[in-house]
């Protein structure tokens, strides 16, 4: 099977091997399981990831707060939707879980606070320690870049956390103990790389957890898909010449000047990897906003076939909803409608026999987040939420040039999507 056009164009500066070579024969564990197979969704929080907060005290000038996590998990809870699910204790990931995505220095030095360190070498920690660089920010606080606050107390313990909760999450659907999962977890991770916090993020939660599947449960194929308005240039890091994880981002671009500049459809990964970075790297700005039609467009042209193609394991998504209609310009501006990442999401699920786990990243219109994580908690349980609304956009034509695509929208039963003209080239994102 071939690439579909449009993902020719994408990549057309690197010549990509198929990815029929990584065809093996379904998930089989090394494992005995001897407790039955759960149907139920899980999900996962705790309070402690609350407490990475800066010290400033005011939230209002940080978009990436406690009330973000705080604000959904109540919503799950007023929709009756927390009682339908199995909600799993949280946990912080160990010092050697984080070390299989980041390096020892990185873990040693936003892994721990002043009370754990006891526990480590005093010479090893006292010399790392030392280089720590913090900026003071505006607002009076810490933090390690201008927007990443650093809380000397609760920051390690709530990045851990979120890296644990993902990771544990991931293994129970895998093992079968829960039919799928969603993880409301804080601070979000894909913007970390090996060794260095960035964009909010301190530990990379998707990719430790996608580490974990494989040295714990000899997953051999992983499908991360990356929906966050953000290029998850950490994740593409880590797994840049991996060809068992496929990593799949569609993100605002706009030729390298939106944050964080990475994920450009010329990076499709190197050596055995070669083919198995996908960046949908939207282009054009606001002229017009991207939203339900183009992100339709692309599952359909793209993430879809390929990720049918690869045949994952496990499905994991970093789940940011930055993209969702709400946010300010400089933190999205698109106008991707709740309802659209819940059909994304029922998509997604017809992958891996349905083992499929969302991890918050991003997203901070609080609205938005949880409009969103509602719709998809609800189709993660198997309700209808709605087709997503699709009308033609102001300045379409101008937006069609990245796709080639007119909306047409076939009905609202799971195979509808939009159709390409038939005469219409397929240009690149």
């Amino acid at each position: 099977m071939q690439y579909p056009a449009l993902m020719d164009r994408l990549v057309s500066t690197t010549a990509h091997k198929p990815l029929s070579r990584t065809r093996s024969e379904p998930l089989i564990l090394t494992y005995t399981c001897v407790r039955c197979v759960c149907i139920c969704t899980g999900l996962v929080y705790d309070s402690q990831m609350l407490k990475h907060q800066c010290t400033c005290g005011d939230n209002s000038s940080h978009p990436e707060h406690a009330g973000r996590i705080q604000s959904i998990w109540s919503r799950l809870q007023e929709r009756g939707l927390r009682s339908q699910c199995e909600t799993i204790r949280g946990r912080k990931a160990t010092l050697e879980e984080l070390q299989s995505v980041h390096s020892e220095k990185h873990v040693l030095l936003f892994g721990t606070n002043p009370l754990n360190r006891l526990k480590i070498d005093r010479c090893k920690i006292t010399g790392l320690l030392s280089q720590r660089m913090f900026v003071m920010l505006p607002c009076g606080g810490l933090g390690v870049d201008s927007d990443t606050v650093w809380n000397e107390m609760h920051t390690s313990t709530a990045s851990r956390m979120a890296a644990g909760s993902v990771t544990d999450l991931a293994l129970k659907v895998a093992q079968g103990e829960l039919r799928n999962g969603f993880a409301v977890v804080r601070p979000p991770g894909h913007h970390a790389t090996h060794s260095q916090p960035m964009g909010f993020c301190f530990f990379n939660s998707v990719a430790i957890a996608a580490k974990q599947l494989q040295q714990k449960l000899n997953v051999s194929k992983i499908l991360i898909v990356d929906w966050d308005v953000h290029h998850g240039n950490g994740t593409q890091e880590v797994f840049y010449d991996d060809p068992s994880i496929l990593y799949i981002s569609l993100h605002r671009y706009d030729d390298g000047t939106f944050f964080p500049g990475t994920g450009g459809p010329e990076e499709v990964g190197i050596g055995a990897g070669v083919g198995f970075n996908v960046n949908m790297a939207w282009t054009g700005g606001l002229n017009p906003p991207m939203g339900d039609a183009e992100y339709l467009a692309a599952f359909r042209t793209v993430v879809m076939p390929i990720a049918h193609e690869f045949s994952p394991d496990v499905v994991l998504v970093s789940s940011g909803f930055d993209a969702v209609e709400g946010h300010s310009e400089a933190l999205g501006g698109y106008r991707v409608s709740a309802k659209c990442f819940g059909f994304l999401t029922r998509k997604l699920m017809e992958l891996a026999g349905g083992r499929l786990i969302l991890a918050l990243e991003g997203g901070h219109d609080l609205t938005a987040i949880c409009d969103a994580s509602e719709v998809c908690v609800s189709t993660l349980l198997g309700k209808e939420v709605g087709a997503p609304h699709l009308k033609r956009l102001k300045g379409w034509e101008s937006c069609s040039a990245h796709l080639g695509a007119e909306p047409r929208w076939t009905g609202t039963d799971e195979e509808a999507f939009l159709i390409p003209a038939a005469d219409s080239p397929l240009e690149g994102v």
